[in-house]
């Protein structure tokens, strides 16, 4: 994975990314490189984003902190004062929206696309990331 000085080194010599929602009151970090990192152009990420696609990246649940109240719907959590999009959680991994965070650019870079049958004519695949017309098999 790419490394950049957007990076945050811990005290244990370890990546970290933190962000916060657009009002702050919704802090979140991760430590350690993520599992993997993606665009998605479904239907359901255009209308959740509010954007052509959703820019995320996956890491072990274990690894990811938040602070604040957040709010969810069908397991996407927001933050209920602002309504910025933040991530998604279950036991194993969690999904974070990368533009939330505070490293801009980051340093992360896709190696897949969901949807692309859904891409905007546009916009150009990310080169050498893997291209699944659906969902990765």
């Amino acid at each position: 994975m790419p490394r950049s000085s957007a990076a945050t080194e811990t005290t244990c010599g370890e990546t970290a990314f933190s962000g916060q929602c657009l009002c702050g009151q919704v802090r979140v970090s991760v430590r350690g490189e993520p599992l993997r990192t993606g665009l998605c152009h479904c239907t359901d990420c255009r209308k959740e984003s509010g954007s052509a696609f959703t820019f995320y990246a996956v890491w072990p649940a274990h690894q990811f902190e938040h602070t604040g109240d957040t709010s969810e719907f069908q397991g996407r959590s927001f933050c209920p004062r602002c309504g910025s999009r933040l991530f998604s959680i279950d036991d194993q991994e969690a999904e974070i929206k990368l533009g939330i965070l505070s490293q801009a650019p980051t340093p992360l870079v896709p190696s897949y696309e969901l949807w692309a049958k859904r891409r905007e004519p546009w916009l150009r695949p990310v080169e050498g990331a893997e291209q699944y017309e659906e969902d990765r098999n």
